[in-house]
């Protein structure tokens, strides 16, 4: 008899320069639940130390595996696999988005999402559809809503 054996999971979720506190929170904690790891592209709009992390993530703080970095040149200098930023740019809608175990999915800052030079060094721009008339969903509902259908394609739910 074959024995299973567990598939590391090496998709991420990346934050470009974010803004509120209480989203990089939740994101993190979405990371903790989906043993997906987060990179944090600084500058951050808030104070970020220890104390904070662990407010801002709670209990979830020491389960998610999270990497800084100084800039999106530092960041792009580590993406193992292809970078999926999800924009509401994004020239493919997420239905027909096609996703590998090594993406890693790349948010924008929660009131200017992410500059030109970024776009322009993605491989993929992706945008979930939105009712008509509507702009954009929380920073952590679309982090969530984009790393649940990633790890469906790519069968890395958490056993």
């Amino acid at each position: 008899m074959v024995k299973a054996t567990a598939k590391p999971r090496l998709m991420r979720l990346a934050l470009f320069q974010p803004e509120i506190a209480g989203n990089v929170g939740a994101v993190l904690r979405i990371g903790a639940c989906f043993s997906v790891g987060i990179d944090i592209i600084e500058p951050m709009g808030f104070p970020w130390n220890d104390k904070a992390r662990r407010r801002s993530a709670m209990d979830y703080d020491d389960k998610v595996q999270v990497t800084r970095h100084a800039d999106f040149d530092a960041f792009k200098a580590r993406v193992p696999g292809r970078l999926i930023l999800f924009t509401t740019r994004g020239g493919v809608r997420l239905p027909e988005a096609t996703f590998q175990p090594d993406d890693t999915l790349l948010f924008g800052s929660e009131s200017a999402g992410v500059p030109d030079f970024v776009h322009h060094g993605v491989d993929l721009a992706v945008r979930i559809p939105l009712a008509a008339g509507l702009r954009s969903l929380n920073l952590s509902v679309a982090t969530g809503i984009a790393v649940a259908e990633a790890l469906r394609q790519t069968h890395g739910w958490p056993a």
